[in-house]
């Protein structure tokens, strides 16, 4: 039985990579900042697949959060096999509109926790041989568009990098970049998603099940859907002034309001 963790376990991605792996056998590690809800989601896997899942509740924003996270990653008496850097979140308005304040929380969650648990998972799997890193970018990476997508632009970058410099230890490391996904994610951020065509929404536990599949198969970046593929391989062969461009009308379009 191996053992995988999930940071932003309770919703969206991070809940359907929750359900997946329960289905699949996978004892859990379920990271959020609502204890409540952990709870009630760890014994809502545990009575249906009959698995064991942990709570660890841990804001990731925060030094104390990330090194609970971290702490457990390293424990060699209980390893972590997969290891799902799922936890994030967006800013409503433009730049100068968000605080700083606001702005380096986003930093810290997407970029600093994501740098440390990776860190700490994957020192003790490359011990063992073995492990994988499932990192949750967005195809906002590809895209000149604040400081969300540079901050993803960050984990694929990142993750893509200690791919390769990992490869041959049995690690994989592999940057998920959905587009949209039905999830709580829009409404926590105050986002209005009505405007948004329904061809550009994606589901979920469809989104997991092709990301599981692209990292069984050792790649390192996961685009989930062909729609979004095209999307992206189409933005690469636009020139990156005129694809700022497009992307602050598609943002003030399509994000919010």
């Amino acid at each position: 039985m191996t053992t995988a963790l999930i940071t932003g376990s309770t919703a969206g991605i991070g809940a359907a990579f929750a359900r997946r792996l329960a289905a699949d056998g996978h004892d859990l590690v379920l990271v959020a900042r609502d204890t409540k809800r952990l709870r009630e989601q760890a014994t809502e896997l545990h009575d249906r697949h009959g698995i064991e899942a942990e709570v660890l509740t841990a804001d990731l924003a925060a030094d104390a959060g990330i090194e609970a996270v971290a702490a457990r990653l390293g424990d060699r008496r209980r390893p972590v096999d997969l290891l799902v850097n799922n936890a994030g979140f967006g800013n409503k308005g433009r730049y100068l509109e968000v605080s700083l304040a606001d702005e380096l929380r986003m930093l810290t969650v997407h970029c600093e926790a994501v740098l440390r648990l990776t860190s700490a998972a994957t020192e003790a799997m490359r011990d063992r041989g073995r492990g994988g890193v499932v990192n949750v970018a967005s195809v906002a990476a590809f895209v000149p568009r604040g400081t969300y997508g540079a901050s993803k632009a960050w984990v694929v970058q990142f993750t893509q990098g200690v791919a390769r410099d990992l490869a041959g230890s049995g690690v994989r490391l592999m940057a998920l970049c959905p587009g949209f996904v039905r999830t709580e994610f829009h409404e926590r951020a105050g986002m209005g998603t009505d405007n948004i065509p329904g061809w550009m929404w994606l589901d979920a536990d469809k989104v997991v099940a092709s990301a599981l599949h692209d990292l069984a198969r050792g790649r390192t970046l996961s685009i989930p859907d062909p729609r979004y593929k095209a999307l992206m391989g189409a933005a690469k062969l636009v020139p990156r002034g005129m694809l700022g461009g497009l992307s602050s009308r598609t943002g003030r379009k399509y994000g919010p309001q």
